[in-house]
């Protein structure tokens, strides 16, 4: 032996996020919110985790599907509609429940809209046709497809189409130019993504990851309750609030009272409140959960 070691090269998850624009701060919210350190890439192609084997790649959205495919990152947050539209072998490992919107086809406020047919023979303007010609397709519309790229909502004002189909969020934009949203081609999310089976050591990290995003969006999509019941309303509030298995409950210094202990689901929860009051229930309390490990 030489006396010299080899030295093993350490083992890094690489994810594509959006450069710039809303995706990207919602995704390095959720790796923060994961308890994952990135530096600041403004202007950078990649940042390190300090305390996860993550490498960010900072790309254009619509590159990322095509990095996927081809291994240059392992996994990417991307929103579906891109995922959908890029048609690349790629795969969703789990939806992520933010930046949510709609590609929809939108007209002139003006004319009256009778369903899907008022689009055969029209001029369609989009950056989306792939998307746009499946929905064509699908309901047997024979139209025109313009394909052009930014600012679609202006083109039936300067003559160029008849109608547009394009990403929908508020809707406040169509409106400012004069357009009503009259179908929708898909809905989207931000999703996580994947592409080749991946290494042994790489899918470990990934699935350490992933552990930690279902617990932050678990939290995100849950509340913790609390409140006081009479002794002999426990059962009915039990059948109520239901929890992950059941409730916890503990006795109150004054007899005859428990308080008990729940998660609720936050879309639920306005729908059992006048439940819990009608059975008894006081003193509500409802907490947000940093985190929630099921």
């Amino acid at each position: 032996m030489d006396g010299h070691k080899t030295k093993q090269m350490s083992v890094t998850l690489k994810i594509a996020v959006q450069k710039s624009g809303r995706l990207t701060e919602e995704s390095l919210r959720l790796l923060k919110e994961c308890g994952i350190s990135i530096e600041n890439g403004n202007d950078r192609l990649k940042a390190v985790a300090r305390n996860f084997p993550v490498e960010v790649l900072y790309l254009r959205n619509a590159d990322i599907p095509q990095y996927v495919e081809d291994g240059v990152a392992d996994i990417a947050i991307l929103g579906e509609n891109v995922i959908i539209e890029k048609c690349r072998d790629i795969q969703i490992i789990e939806h992520l429940g933010f930046s949510k919107c709609r590609l929809s086809m939108a007209i002139p406020k003006g004319i009256e809209y009778p369903g899907s047919e008022y689009f055969n023979g029209k001029r369609i303007a989009t950056s989306y046709t792939n998307s746009l010609n499946g929905y064509l397709k699908k309901k047997n519309i024979l139209a025109e497809v313009h394909e052009i790229s930014g600012s679609v909502e202006i083109a039936p004002n300067i003559g160029l189409s008849d109608a547009i189909c394009d990403l929908v969020s508020t809707g406040s934009t169509l409106f400012s130019n004069g357009l009503k949203e009259v179908d929708v081609v898909l809905k989207s999310q931000a999703c996580l993504v994947s592409g080749k089976e991946l290494p042994e050591e790489t899918q470990k990290i990934l699935d350490k990851l992933l552990f930690r995003i279902r617990a932050v969006l678990a939290s995100r999509n849950n509340r913790y309750i609390l409140l006081n019941s009479p002794d002999d309303a426990i059962h009915e509030i039990s059948r109520i609030l239901p929890g992950i298995k059941s409730p916890t409950i503990m006795p109150l210094v004054e007899k005859g009272w428990s308080s008990m202990h729940s998660v609720i689901s936050e879309t639920d929860f306005w729908n059992v409140i006048d439940q819990l009051k009608a059975a008894g229930a006081q003193g509500i309390l409802v907490l947000p959960i940093e985190k929630m490990v099921v």
